[in-house]
C-alpha cells in the first residue's frame, strides 16, 4: 500500500468513493426498480452502502490508482481500474456471503454494479482525457528490456507524447525509467504508468535511487523546447557527473504529425545551454511595420540578414528586394524563399553598398518604404588587418545607403550595429560607431520635417553566424581538437539569431512610432556575458567528451583589435527601458549631420586612395574612444 499519495489525489480519491458509494444504490435500482425499499430496509441500505464504500477505500488505496494523470489517461489506468473494481466486487461478495449467506441479494445485482462502477471511475478520467486532446489513445505501452534506459525532464504533453510514441514503436530504442517534473505538482504521480520522480533540483538523488534498483538510465532527455539556459546547463553538470549524455526531444509538432521518427533524439545544441526565457513581443506592432510594405534588406544572404528576411516574409510586405554582394549568398535565401513563401513579390539584386549611384539607382527603380541595413564587414581581425576596407563597407555603405533614403523617401530606415561599437578598440567597431553617428545625426535632422526615421538597433554576438567563434569551435572538434580560446577570462554577450531579430523588429516597430527616441539607439538586452572558456568547455561535454582530457583548450593571446569584455552601453549613455521587455534606449553622444558629413567624406576620400595614415587620423577624430592596442600601452 503507498504511504505517500500526491495532494491532487486525495480529492480525486474522495471523488472515486463518493461514485463508488453511489453505484451501490443505482445497480439496485436498475435490478429492482420502484421495489427497492419494499425489498430492502432503509438500515440494510445503508449498512451495505458503507460497506461497500469502505472495502472499495481499501482496495483502492492498495491498487494504487492515484499517481496517474487524467490529462493522460491511457488503456494501462482502464486496465488498473478493471483490477480494482473486480476486487471490490468480488471482496463485498465474499462478506456477504459470509455474514448473510447473500440471503435478500439479487445475483444479478453484483454483475450490474461491475459495470456500473465501471463506467463511473472510468468515464470522468476518459471524458476529461478527451476535452484536454480531442482523441483519446488506448494502445498499451510497449516496453523492450534490450533498449536504452532514459529519464525524461518535463513533466508536460511533449513527454507524454513520447512515451505513446515508444508504445507504438515494435522495436524501441529507449526504455523510459522515470520522469523530472520542473514543479513539485505532479511528483508522485505517473504518466502511462511512468513514475514522475521528483524535480530537476535533485536530478542527481534521483539518478542514484535509480541506480541502486538496477535501473539507471544512460541518457537525461530533456521534453520542453523553450527550457531556460540555466537549467539546461546545471542538468549537463548533473548528467556529465553522472555519466549520462544530454538530448532532447524533437519538435511536439512532429510527433503529432508522424512526420518524425519519434525514437530519435535530437543533441542539445550549444543554443540550449545559453538560451534565456522568451521574451514577450508585440507581434500587432512588427505586423503593422512590415504588413504591406515595399521591404528593401542589405547584406541579406548573411546570418542577421537572411534571418531578417525569413522573418519579414512571415509578416507578409507587399515587396522584398534582397541585396547583397555575395552571389552564392544571395541565391540561396533567394531559393529558400521561393519555397517558403512563393506568393511574395521578390527581386534578387547583386550590389555592393559601396557603389553609390548603383545603389541610388536601385532605390529609384525600387522606392522602398523601409530598408534594413544588414550589409557590414564584421570580421574584427580581417578588418583590422584591412582598415580601408572596413570603412569603404561599413561607414561608406552605410552613408550611401541612408542618403539613398533620404532621397528617395524611405519612411523608416534600420541599422544594424554592435557592441564593438562601444568603447572600440578596433576599426571594425570604430566604423560602426561612426555609421551610429551618421544615423543618429540624419535622425535629428530628418525628423524636424517628418522625413525618413533612422533607427539603429545594437547587439552582441548571435551564436552560429558565419565567423562566429561556437562553428569555429564546432570545426575544431570535428578535426580532434583542440580548441582555441585567446584568453581565459574573454567574456562576450550572446544570443541566438532567432532572438536578435525577433527583437531588431521590435526596436524598429518602437522607433516608427515614437518620436521621443530621436536620435537614440536601442540597446539589446543581450543578459549576462559568457566565458568564452567556459562555452568551448560545455560544446566539448556536449559532444560526449571531456574537456582537458579527451579534447584540450589551447590558450593563443588576443588578437590584433580584440578587447577582453565587450560593452553594450558607453558609460555617458544614459539607458531607459521602452515598454517592451529585452530592449533599453541609449541617448550617446550625437553629432551635427552638417559637421560630420564633410568628416566622412574625407574619411572615404583618403580610404579609396588607401592613405592607411589619414584614415587612422580620421578615425581618432571621429571616434575619439577609440584606442588602438599601442595607445592602451603608451
Amino acid at each position: 500500500m503507498p504511504l505517500h499519495m500526491p495532494h491532487r489525489g486525495y480529492l480525486v480519491y474522495s471523488h472515486d468513493i463518493i461514485l463508488t458509494v453511489l453505484s451501490f444504490y443505482i445497480s439496485l435500482y436498475l435490478r429492482l426498480g420502484d421495489g427497492l425499499l419494499a425489498y430492502f430496509s432503509l438500515e440494510t441500505l445503508f449498512f451495505g452502502g458503507a460497506l461497500f464504500g469502505i472495502i472499495a477505500a481499501g482496495v483502492y488505496l492498495y491498487q494504487d490508482l492515484y499517481r496517474g494523470v487524467w490529462r493522460y489517461a491511457s488503456l494501462n489506468d482502464l486496465l488498473a481500474i478493471t483490477r480494482a473494481v473486480t476486487l471490490v466486487v468480488l471482496l463485498f461478495l465474499l462478506v456477504m456471503f459470509l455474514w448473510a449467506r447473500l440471503d435478500n441479494l439479487p445475483r444479478s445485482y453484483l454483475a450490474i454494479n461491475w459495470f456500473v462502477l465501471m463506467a463511473l471511475l472510468g468515464a470522468p478520467r476518459f471524458i476529461y482525457r478527451l476535452m484536454k486532446d480531442r482523441s483519446i489513445d488506448l494502445r498499451m505501452e510497449n516496453i523492450d528490456a534490450t533498449s536504452v534506459p532514459v529519464l525524461l525532464v518535463g513533466a508536460g504533453d511533449p513527454a507524454e507524447e513520447f512515451i505513446r510514441s515508444l508504445s507504438r514503436t515494435q522495436d524501441s530504442s529507449y526504455r523510459i525509467v522515470g520522469i523530472i517534473s520542473e514543479t513539485a505538482g505532479r511528483v508522485g504521480r505517473n504518466i502511462h504508468g511512468v513514475p514522475v520522480m521528483g524535480t530537476i533540483n535533485n536530478v542527481i538523488s534521483i539518478i542514484n535511487k535509480l541506480e541502486k534498483s538496477g535501473k539507471k538510465p544512460q541518457r537525461l532527455i530533456l521534453t520542453r523546447e523553450d527550457m531556460d539556459g540555466s537549467q539546461v546547463r546545471g542538468l549537463l553538470d548533473a548528467s556529465t557527473k553522472a555519466g549520462l549524455t544530454l538530448a532532447r526531444l524533437p519538435r511536439l509538432t512532429e510527433f503529432k504529425s508522424g512526420i518524425v521518427d519519434t525514437t530519435e533524439v535530437r543533441p542539445v545544441a550549444i543554443e540550449d545551454l545559453l538560451g534565456r526565457p522568451q521574451k514577450p513581443l508585440d507581434r500587432i506592432s512588427m505586423a503593422g511595420l512590415i504588413k504591406g510594405k515595399k521591404v528593401l534588406i542589405t547584406g541579406s544572404g548573411g546570418s542577421i540578414g537572411s534571418e531578417l528576411v525569413r522573418q519579414i516574409c512571415d509578416l507578409k510586405p507587399a515587396e522584398l528586394t534582397l541585396l547583397d554582394s555575395s552571389e552564392y549568398s544571395l541565391y540561396s535565401i533567394d531559393m529558400e524563399i521561393s519555397v517558403t513563401h512563393p506568393d511574395i513579390v521578390r527581386r534578387a539584386i547583386i550590389t555592393d553598398v559601396r557603389d553609390h549611384q548603383a545603389i541610388y539607382r536601385l532605390f529609384s527603380d525600387v522606392n522602398p518604404e523601409l530598408v534594413f541595413h544588414a550589409a557590414a564587414l564584421k570580421h574584427v581581425p580581417l578588418v583590422e588587418a584591412n582598415p580601408c576596407e572596413g570603412v569603404l563597407t561599413n561607414v561608406v555603405g552605410t552613408k550611401n545607403i541612408a542618403d539613398a533614403c533620404v532621397k528617395t523617401g524611405v519612411l523608416t530606415m534600420v541599422m544594424i550595429s554592435t557592441d564593438k561599437a562601444v568603447n572600440p578598440t578596433n576599426v571594425m567597431g570604430a566604423s560602426k560607431r561612426i555609421a551610429e553617428l551618421y544615423c543618429q545625426a540624419l535622425d535629428i535632422k530628418h525628423s524636424a520635417d517628418d522625413g525618413t526615421r533612422f533607427v539603429t538597433v545594437r547587439f552582441g554576438n548571435v551564436l552560429g553566424s558565419t565567423g562566429s567563434v561556437v562553428p569555429l569551435f564546432q570545426k575544431q572538434l570535428a578535426s580532434g581538437g583542440p580548441l582555441t580560446v585567446t584568453d581565459p577570462l574573454m567574456k562576450r554577450y550572446f544570443m541566438t539569431i532567432r532572438e536578435a531579430v525577433e527583437l531588431i523588429l521590435q526596436a524598429s516597430a518602437l522607433g516608427d512610432d515614437n518620436n521621443a527616441q530621436i536620435g537614440k539607439i536601442f540597446v539589446l538586452d543581450m543578459g549576462e556575458p559568457v566565458l568564452i572558456i567556459d562555452l568551448a568547455r560545455q560544446i566539448i561535454r556536449l559532444a560526449g567528451l571531456v574537456p582537458d582530457q579527451d579534447i584540450n583548450i589551447k590558450i593563443t593571446g588576443l588578437r590584433p583589435g580584440e578587447k577582453l569584455f565587450e560593452e553594450m552601453f558607453h558609460g555617458g549613455e544614459p539607458l531607459v527601458e521602452t515598454q517592451c521587455q529585452g530592449i533599453l534606449l541609449a541617448a550617446p553622444r550625437g553629432a551635427d549631420s552638417a559637421t560630420i558629413t564633410p568628416s566622412i567624406e574625407n574619411l572615404a576620400k583618403a580610404a579609396y586612395e588607401a592613405d592607411l595614415g589619414k584614415v587612422m587620423m580620421l578615425i581618432g577624430k571621429l571616434v575619439p574612444e577609440y584606442k588602438t592596442k599601442t595607445d592602451n600601452q603608451g
